[in-house]
Order: structure tokens, then sequence, then C-alpha cells
């Protein structure tokens, strides 16, 4: 089988958090199912890490789901394969799982995720579109007759508020420290974040939004995240601040960013991810001149094909032996 190329990654996204998980707490190894489908890369990574892949049994061990749906199929494999000790979810976010994450929680199975291992991508992207507001771009790609309004703000020197303290924040801190930015990261812990000027807890989130000229949303989905940022907050936020949204649709309650941007109560928005999602045909976010909007493409299959391979290699080699295992998900925090 051809070798699967290695990313060319900074190395601290690359790794991800490493959970050592006790002797004690490890699932048994054996053999690997993946499903619904195999894929070239997972199955390239499984070998690599001397894993050994086998059709999905009683016998099964460790399971690699690729679909991000289907959460009904994967309950039905757990329940009909109760052996079953290691299963790794192929996305960063896992809110498609939440329930049965919860449902699911038992001593003997532990589940891992693909978070941290798109960081670079997804930063890079919300990079972009923090750009694209900045310079009045969406406005810009609309136009039909030259402007002789004086429009655009330089990134150089403004502060930057980041809502998630993952890879995807970490890697974005990175990318804007040329600019002389000040970065505030909110988060549920009040740990500092390494490269932050400051880190608050989630509960301080309105004392931080009235000087930022910029939010990333980069936090997982969960039920006390959802609506994080609605009209309270939008009231908070200065007119001339951007919004970026390249988390979960519904951390932004959608109705009062609307309202938002119609009143000009703040400068623009930027999302990747929308909710609903897709956004329908019609919807008044289409015709916002101060709204830019991709269809969650900040990490396109390209893009991550050989960086959920990586995270499986890593991920069969703690099943195998080491304990290392990376992106251990915590089932009731659901991230």
């Amino acid at each position: 089988m051809t070798a699967i190329p290695e990313p060319a990654q900074h190395e601290a996204v690359l790794a991800g958090t490493v959970t050592p998980v006790p002797v004690a707490q490890r699932p048994p190894s054996g053999p690997i199912a993946i499903l619904p489908h195999p894929a070239d890369t997972a199955t390239w990574a499984v070998q690599a890490a001397g894993g050994v892949l086998a059709p999905l049994s009683e016998a099964t061990r460790g399971l690699i789901w690729l679909s991000y749906g289907r959460a009904e199929e994967l309950r039905a494999a757990l329940d009909d394969n109760p052996g079953i000790g290691w299963v790794q979810l192929p996305w960063a976010g896992v809110d498609a799982f939440s329930d049965l994450l919860a449902e699911q929680d038992r001593p003997g199975l532990l589940w891992t995720s693909a978070k941290g291992a798109y960081a670079q991508p997804v930063a890079e992207h919300a990079f972009t579109l923090t750009f694209a507001l900045l310079r009045v771009l969406p406005k810009r790609a609309r136009a039909v007759s030259w402007s002789t309004l004086p429009e655009g703000r330089s990134l150089y020197g403004r502060h930057v508020v980041i809502i998630g303290a993952g890879g995807i924040a970490l890697e974005l801190i990175r990318l804007l420290e040329p600019f002389g930015t000040t970065v505030t990261v909110v988060r549920r812990s009040a740990e500092p974040v390494a490269g932050a000027a400051r880190t608050v807890q989630t509960s301080a989130l309105h004392e931080v939004l009235p000087d930022a000229d910029v939010v990333v949303v980069a936090a997982a989905l969960t039920a006390d995240t959802r609506h994080l940022i609605g009209a309270p907050e939008f009231a908070l936020m200065n007119r001339n601040a951007n919004l970026v949204n390249v988390g979960r649709g519904p951390l932004i309650d959608t109705d009062a960013l609307v309202a938002a941007l119609a009143a000009g109560s703040i400068a623009g928005a930027a999302l990747d991810v929308t909710d609903p999602e897709p956004l329908p045909d019609g919807h008044p976010l289409w015709t916002e001149p101060r709204c830019l909007i991709t269809p969650h493409s900040a990490d396109t299959p390209e893009m991550t094909a050989p960086l959920l391979a990586e995270r499986i290699r890593l991920n069969v080699l703690a099943f195998l032996g080491d304990g290392r295992f990376v992106g251990v998900v915590d089932p009731q925090r659901g991230y």
C-alpha cells in the first residue's frame, strides 16, 4: 500500500494533547475494525502502527468510526460487541455523538477524537476570515463600481478575543504573534494559555467583549456553550468589532447575529459554520453585505485525511502498548 505522506505541521499542533492512560485503565488490545467503510488512509495508519485489521466481531477490541454522524449505527456496534474498549472518532467536535458518549460512559471504554489534529488548517482559515473582515472584503467582493469611501483596518496591534483554548486557539495565537496583537483567551478553566496576554473563564466573557476588535469563536459545542454569543453579547461589543466562527454554528444565536448586523451593532461577521447548517437559500445572512460565509470548508478532506491518519497511527500505538492516547474525550463534558 502507498505510504501516506506525513503532514507538514507545526510540531506542537501535530502532537495534540497526550493523555497517558494508566495500565489498569487501558483497553485490552486486539483486532481493530474500521466502520462504516474502510479508507485507505485509515487502513495505512493502523497497519503502520502494527495493528491487526479484521471485520467487526466479538473479538474486536478497537473501533475506528469514520462517519461524522450515524450515531445509531455506532450505538448498535457497541451494544452488539461489548468487548470493544477503544473508539476513535473522526472529527475534533463530537457533539453529534454527545448522547451516545454519555450513555456509553463506563469503565473499560475509552473514546478519542481528532481534536487538535486539524488545528492548523482551521486556524489558517480563521486567520483568513479575520483579514477579510478587517479589510472589508465581503463588501468589496460584491461591489460593481469603484468606491471612494476609505474603509478597512489593519490587524497590527488589535485586541483579539479567542473563545476556546484547544489546538485551533493555540495555532491561531502563533499566527497572530507577528502582528503584535493582544490576545485574550476565554475558556472553561482559569489555567493560563501560552502566548495569550490574558486568560479568563467563560463567566468573564462579558468583561472582555467591549474592548475586542476581533472575536474568534473556536470552542466545543456543549449544552453550556450553545448560544454563547447572543443578543446580550452583541450589545456589549463595539461597533467596529468583527466576529469569526470556526467552531460550531449553534455557538452563536443566528437570529441575534442577523439583528446585530442589520443594526450595525458590529462591523461584520465571517462564518465557516452556521445554524442551521447548511444555511438555507434565501436566508438573510446570504445577502447581508457585512457577512462572509464559507461552507464549512476550513478543513477539507484533502487537508484532513493525512492528519486523521497520523492521529489514528498514534492512537493505535497507544492501544497496542504505551497507553499515550491523543485526543481523549471526556464523555460527560462532551469534548
